[in-house]
């Protein structure tokens, strides 16, 4: 019998997910965004359930983009974070890799080789977030320079990326997309601004290019609710085990740092995860859990493979319970904000200890 930490993979919810990007902006081609495992869960899987709606796959790296094809996957694969080194560029071109460039330190070495197949490129232009992309007033040389280089296929696409979008009320959005347009040339070039945010909550910045990431899980990355993200369908169900159980007096502790002190007699769940798990230590006494569908309050520090749960108030508590820590009936989002984090980071520090069971 292996443990019972599992996190259940659910690809047509994944699906559904993606389809629901591609029906909010149908004039727009929609890749699909599987860097970092898939944001926890599993790049290889994941893409094998997309590849045959999804015209383009984008990951990190080129690591991430080699474990793709290396399982299978013939769909172009676009690196987001571009080429690190020269002698990567004959992987790109071997492997139909496509490339954003980001610094002219990435185009001097396209401009050095001489593949045999012209590369596929997106130019990233900075557009306020500061953090990746040419600025503006070096935009149009680049492109102008891309443009005119054997090595670099026709129909280059622009692109930027948004610093917060996840607030519909933040103006700064809108500044975004207004400089985006105003830096594009005549004739307009093909261009991709909108990711899961953008796709969900800013029509206006729906480009020939969408890249939909965290709303392909399942998980709003708004921070309002939106009619949009309501029919999102969470991907990741987190669930463990009940493998033992407490009864301690009014006044007793539990956990390290006897950080909860019970106000009454009380039964105590221990639960089989932990933050060796990928379940986050900072949840505070309180933070919801579900226990054979009822919901219980966590109770003491969350421990490297454990958890301790007060289940007093629960009717027929017994070892082997099921307990689901996030998914179908408990929002990822909940948790995250509870522990002063995001629902990104929640999924994607899964560690490889989590049993995942696809469906």
């Amino acid at each position: 019998m292996s443990r019972p930490a599992t996190a259940t993979i659910d690809l047509s919810a994944l699906r559904h997910n993606y389809q629901l990007a591609c029906s909010l902006a149908p004039q727009s081609k929609t890749l699909a965004v599987v860097k970092a495992n898939a944001y926890g869960h599993d790049a290889v899987e994941c893409a094998k359930a997309l590849e045959s709606a999804v015209p383009v796959f984008a990951v990190a790296c080129i690591e991430e983009a080699l474990e793709l094809r290396a399982a299978g996957i013939k769909k172009p694969i676009l690196l987001l974070e571009g080429q690190f080194s020269a002698d990567e560029l004959n992987l790109v071109e071997q492997h139909n890799f496509w490339l954003v460039l980001s610094n002219q330190h990435q185009v001097d070495m396209i401009v050095n080789t001489s593949p045999k197949t012209p590369y596929t490129v997106w130019i990233k232009v900075d557009t306020g977030m500061h953090r990746l992309g040419f600025p503006a007033n070096r935009f149009a040389e680049v492109y102008a320079q891309l443009n005119d280089l054997p090595q670099v296929a026709s129909d280059i696409v622009v692109a930027s990326h948004f610093a917060a979008a996840d607030d519909i009320d933040n103006g700064f959005t809108v500044n975004q997309i207004a400089n985006f347009k105003s830096l594009l040339p005549q004739p307009l070039p093909p261009t991709s601004l909108a990711n899961s945010a953008g796709i969900l909550a800013w029509p206006e910045s729906h480009g020939s290019w969408n890249r939909p990431g965290f709303m392909l899980y399942g998980a709003s990355p708004l921070t309002q609710p939106h009619t949009n993200a309501q029919t999102l369908k969470p991907v990741m169900t987190l669930t463990s085990n009940v493998i033992d159980l407490h009864s301690i007096a009014a006044g007793e502790v539990v956990g390290y740092g006897c950080r909860w002190q019970a106000q009454r007699p009380s039964l105590i769940a221990t639960v089989a995860i932990g933050y060796g798990d990928g379940y986050p230590r900072q949840a505070p006494n309180g933070t919801p859990v579900l226990v054979k569908g009822q919901l219980a309050p966590l109770a003491g520090r969350v421990s490297m493979d454990m958890i301790t749960v007060d289940v007093t108030d629960l009717d027929d508590i017994a070892i082997g319970d099921s307990v689901e820590l996030w998914g179908n009936q408990i929002d990822v989002n909940h948790i995250a904000h509870l522990c002063h984090t995001i629902g990104y980071e929640l999924l994607t520090r899964m560690t490889m200890r989590v049993h995942k069971r696809f469906i």
